[in-house]
């Protein structure tokens, strides 16, 4: 449960970076004339966040060694994201000496906690809710049905692993990019709750008591079993055609 609270808190320090980056955005401060005459929504834009959030836009601006100017919201080049689709940021060269693009994310001092939050996402998720789900479901079902509930259970898995990635772009466009990872950690956060409630500790188990323990009530809610000191013994009954021998005679006179 460690692991899948360090993957929540993770989730929400990368929503708190992306939050920072977006109260702190830079400005547009230029506002140049499409050459083409064309409607484009980009000039529409005050910020750099909701330009970064347009798929069809780009931040041109100039950088100096205290701060950003000359910012403007262009069309992007519809070959490639690395340029704009006309002015000064479509120019390849002039790309390299004066100016700079960014396109999908805005320039921010704020990086370094998206970052971490990166770290910490990976160094949770890795030894925790990467391989634990599958450690417990080869534990917790019996041996009758064990491969349907392997089978159902990596199913829901990839399932749900597939709609994250298809949906991400959009939540993000629709949500912004902190929203999304906000929601992402309120979903790691239920988890959480229903791991402490419900699925039982089979540390120091036996093989044989595991499959027990699922025979309560669904949730818990964190309680210990009132058997768990139990001592389970196990005794050899004879059968009728045996035979006693001189030690066992002994014990039963």
């Amino acid at each position: 449960m460690c692991f899948l609270l360090g993957t929540c808190l993770s989730l929400s320090l990368l929503a708190i970076g992306f939050l920072l980056s977006a109260q702190h955005t830079p400005p547009v401060t230029l506002h140049p004339t499409d050459p083409s005459m064309v409607n484009s929504t980009c000039n529409r834009h005050l910020l750099c966040e909701p330009c970064m959030l347009d798929p069809a836009c780009g931040f041109c601006y100039r950088e100096n060694s205290t701060a950003l100017f000359a910012s403007s919201c262009v069309p992007v080049y519809t070959a490639s994201t690395e340029k704009a689709a006309w002015g000064r940021c479509s120019n390849s060269t002039q790309l390299r000496v004066h100016t700079y693009w960014a396109y999908n994310y805005c320039p921010t001092s704020y990086s370094w906690v998206v970052l971490l939050g990166l770290v910490l996402y990976l160094a949770f998720f890795a030894p925790g809710m990467g391989p634990m789900p599958w450690t417990i479901n080869s534990e917790i079902y019996p041996l009758w049905a064990r491969s349907t509930g392997n089978a159902c259970s990596a199913g829901v898995n990839w399932t749900f692993n597939f709609l994250v990635s298809l949906t991400f772009l959009h939540v993000a466009q629709s949500l912004t990019y902190y929203g999304a990872f906000f929601l992402y950690s309120s979903l790691a956060l239920l988890g959480f709750f229903f791991v402490y409630g419900c699925l039982p500790e089979t540390k120091g188990r036996r093989l044989e008591e595991i499959e027990s323990l699922f025979d309560n009530q669904l949730c818990s809610c964190g309680a210990t079993d009132s058997d768990e000191d139990r001592q389970v013994e196990y005794i050899r009954v004879k059968g009728s055609n045996y035979h006693l021998s001189d030690n066992d005679a002994s014990d039963v006179e």
